[in-house]
């Protein structure tokens, strides 16, 4: 049986006024996620995050949907940026993720993201070939102001701070060691060396003084956070026994596959916006699963369209999701899985802690008594699957997988 995990990132949300007291998905017209719902099983996932975040995360809630806990396994948001953008890491690299921001003469924050520069190939190659206290230092330019940063040396640490708190109209705050250990506060201090000489460098860049004598703001800072440390995880062909591939745009979620060995399929107009080729994506998905035993295939737009409060944006985008998903229907020995990361808020614009809604649909498996008409997040928590947490999701399509090939009778209690 082949596995086909569908993620729509931001889906879940609370219910919204102007949608008559529905959520986006709640509200949406949705005939073919409905049907794959009314005739498979359902639930709701109650998303991963750590005990020091706020809400969950899309990096580590990956990890937890692959089946991997990331109290154990998780990097640090800039490994899995780094190897998304196609750097090789070694073990013990550190690598951080990186905004080219603007500040004043007293580092003063002004803008995050430079008046959202969208080209720094310039400004990147002018930092190459940095290195400090035996510490060599590369940046990747990546979509718009966004860049990834990676230090390679001896005695590194990722228990350090982030030089960016997300907030304008402060100074640039300085690198700091988060643990009483040497290697800790030598990367600490290293790193605000390096952040010194890149902002003298970038200050006088010929592309910013352009900008300024244009009244554009110049992108002359760079602002860090998310520090995570390279090493082996096992992967997951080995964990699972299942050859598997990825699709998706973004850097994050390509960089979590990368690192679980999972292949990188390109689709093209694949993007992570709404414009996002998704029957393209999709019609992927089925054609790759000739080849591989498990696909997973992120789509994006959603969870932006909430991070802008566009309920329906959202809506409509969820709409153009289901439309597509009939490409997915009456595939023979494939389990169809569809759920989200996390679910993301339009009220708050960010991610929140509301619980997953997830369905689970195989065209041979017949669940008797499904109470279940509709794939939304009130209708999901009638579904059979109940309510569980998100590291447990594999375990279960893997026993739903094990017992259909074998040839057994699924119970209610085998999901």
């Amino acid at each position: 049986m082949k596995i086909a995990l569908i993620i729509i990132d931001g889906l879940g949300d609370s219910p919204i006024d102007e949608l008559d007291k529905k959520t986006p998905l709640e509200a949406a017209i949705t005939p073919n996620l409905d049907a794959l719902a009314s005739n498979g099983a359902c639930g709701l996932i109650e998303p991963f995050y750590f005990s020091w975040q706020k809400y969950p995360r899309s990096d580590s809630a990956h990890l937890a949907l692959f089946g991997y806990n990331p109290a154990v396994y998780y990097l640090g948001r800039g490994v899995y940026e780094a190897v998304g953008e196609g750097m090789k890491m070694e073990e013990g690299n550190i690598a951080l993720r990186a905004n080219f921001g603007t500040v004043d003469k007293n580092l003063k924050i002004i803008d995050r993201r430079a008046g959202r520069i969208d080209n720094t190939k310039s400004l990147v190659k002018s930092l190459a070939g940095v290195e400090i206290d035996n510490v060599k230092f590369k940046i990747t330019a990546s979509l718009g102001h966004r860049a990834v940063l990676f230090l390679k040396g001896k005695n590194l640490s990722e228990k350090i701070g982030g030089g960016d708190i997300k907030k304008t109209g402060i100074r640039v705050k300085k690198i700091v060691a988060l643990e009483k250990s040497k290697q800790a506060e030598f990367t600490a201090d290293v790193l605000n060396k390096f952040l010194e000489k890149a902002h003298r460098i970038l200050e006088n860049h010929p592309l910013n003084k352009k900008r300024k004598k244009q009244g554009l703001l110049p992108a002359n800072y760079l602002l860090v956070r998310g520090a995570g440390k390279f090493k082996e995880t096992p992967g997951f062909n080995k964990k699972h026994n299942l050859k598997a591939a990825c699709i998706a745009a973004g850097h994050v979620y390509r960089g979590v596959a990368k690192v679980l060995g999972m292949d990188l399929i390109n689709v093209k107009g694949a993007t992570g916006n709404i414009n996002t080729n998704l029957k393209g994506k999709i019609l992927s998905v089925k054609r790759n699963l000739k080849k591989y035993d498990f696909i997973f295939c992120h789509i994006k737009a959603a969870d932006i369209l909430s991070e802008d409060g566009d309920y329906l944006g959202k809506k409509k985008f969820i709409e153009k999701v289901d439309k597509n998903m009939k490409f997915l229907i009456g595939l023979k020995n494939t389990l169809i899985v569809v759920t989200a990361d996390h679910s993301t808020c339009c009220k708050l614009k960010r991610h929140c802690r509301s619980l997953v809604p997830v369905l689970i649909y195989e065209s041979c498996i017949k669940y008797r008594g499904n109470k279940i008409s509709e794939f939304s997040e009130k209708a999901c928590r009638k579904g059979r699957l109940g309510k569980f947490k998100q590291t447990d999701l594999m375990s279960r399509i893997l026993k739903l997988k094990k017992k259909y090939e074998q040839g057994k009778k699924i119970r209610q209690k085998d999901i």
